[in-house]
C-alpha cells in the first residue's frame, strides 16, 4: 500500500486534503487536513487553533483581497464527532448535527465552489470516536462538467479502519488549467509513526512551492483525548 507521505510527493498539486485514518499502533483516530496555493490570495494563509477548532486567518492582512473562499473553519468538533472541511460547509455540518439533522442531508443543500473555470471542490468528512472505535464519512460536492453546469455529489461511509490506514479525498487530481478535480474513491493509504513523526513526514512531502499550513489530529481511541500539531509555511 502507497503511504500517505508518497502519494504527497508524487503530486504537486492535490490542491485540499483531507485524510481520515486509525494510527499505525492502532490506538488513535488519525485525521490531517492540509492546504496549498499558487495565488498570492490562497498563500496568504496561515492556521490558528481555537479551542478544539481550528481557524484560517490572513498571514498578511494588507494582501487579503476575497476572504470568501479562504478565511473559515477547517475543523469544529460536536461532542465524539470532529468535522473536518475545505469551506465554510464546516458550519452547514456542525449546525444540522446539532439540529439532530445528518453529514449528507447537511451536504445536500451545499454545492461546489463558484471559482470557475476550476470549480472547485467541497470536500468534507467526520470522525466519530465511540467505545473505542473510530466511524468514518467523507463526501465531495463537484461540477458534473467543464461548464459548471450541475453538482455531482459523492458521500462515503466507514466502519471503523485497520491499523496504520487511512482514507484521503483530496480538491485536484493534479496541477493543470483548468485544475482537473478528484475523481473516484477516496484513496487507501498507509499512516505511519506517532503523531510528530506523522506530522514532519506528511509536511515534507507536500510540494515545497505550493504547500501552504497543515493540521494534524490524534484521538485517543480509550479516552477521546486529542493531541495537535499545526504546521504553517508562513510564519
Amino acid at each position: 500500500m502507497t503511504q500517505f507521505s508518497e502519494a504527497l510527493s508524487q503530486n504537486s498539486y492535490p490542491g485540499r486534503g483531507i485524510l481520515l485514518g486509525k494510527s499505525e499502533d492502532g490506538q488513535s483516530a488519525v485525521i490531517a487536513y492540509f492546504i496549498m496555493g499558487r495565488s498570492v490570495n490562497s498563500r496568504n494563509r496561515v492556521f490558528v487553533a481555537e479551542g478544539d477548532a481550528l481557524k484560517t486567518r490572513a498571514f498578511d492582512e494588507s494582501k487579503l483581497t476575497d476572504p470568501s473562499l479562504i478565511i473559515y473553519a477547517p475543523v469544529r468538533v460536536l461532542g465524539d464527532t470532529t468535522i473536518v472541511t475545505n469551506g465554510d460547509q464546516t458550519d452547514t455540518i456542525y449546525d444540522a448535527l446539532l439540529a439532530g439533522g445528518d453529514f449528507a442531508s447537511a451536504l445536500r443543500t451545499r454545492t461546489f465552489e463558484p471559482d470557475g473555470p476550476n470549480f472547485t471542490p467541497r470536500i468534507s468528512g467526520t470522525v466519530r470516536v465511540c467505545g473505542g472505535r473510530a466511524f468514518y464519512k467523507l463526501s465531495i460536492l463537484k461540477s458534473g462538467d467543464a461548464q459548471g453546469s450541475f453538482c455531482q455529489r459523492q458521500f462515503f461511509e466507514y466502519e471503523d479502519c485497520p491499523a496504520g490506514r487511512g482514507l484521503f479525498l483530496h480538491t485536484y487530481r493534479c496541477d493543470g488549467t483548468p485544475i482537473p478535480s478528484f475523481a473516484g474513491e477516496p484513496e487507501q493509504v498507509g499512516i505511519a509513526g506517532g503523531i510528530d513523526a506523522f506530522t514532519d513526514k506528511t509536511w515534507q512531502s507536500l510540494n515545497a512551492d505550493n504547500k501552504v499550513s497543515l493540521f494534524v489530529r490524534y484521538i485517543d481511541l480509550r479516552t477521546g483525548a486529542a493531541q495537535d500539531r499545526i504546521v504553517n509555511k508562513n510564519v
